[in-house]
């Protein structure tokens, strides 16, 4: 599905950029440097930030107990208030 009608970006391009990675984008804007464009009409940001959450959850998720306090995935959404501290 196309999310970005200016840069023709599609949900699986913003998926694909996120990746999982905990060092990954966290903000819409990161996400259109990752995949080579800059944000135009700004429509899409909230879906943007929808995909990102959901890919970030599946991160903290899968994190074990022992991980959760050194975890930057989750220290990232308590940083952005997510989450709760």
């Amino acid at each position: 599905m196309i999310v970005c009608s200016c840069n023709v970006l599609s949900d699986g391009a913003v998926r694909a950029c996120l990746s999982g990675s905990p060092t990954g984008p966290r903000t819409p804007a990161q996400v259109y440097a990752c995949l080579g464009c800059s944000p135009k009409c700004g429509r899409c940001a909230r879906t943007i930030r929808s995909i990102m959450r959901v890919a970030l959850d599946r991160v903290a998720h899968s994190c074990t107990a022992a991980c959760t306090s050194t975890c930057s995935a989750v220290k990232a959404q308590k940083a952005e208030g997510e989450i709760a501290a």
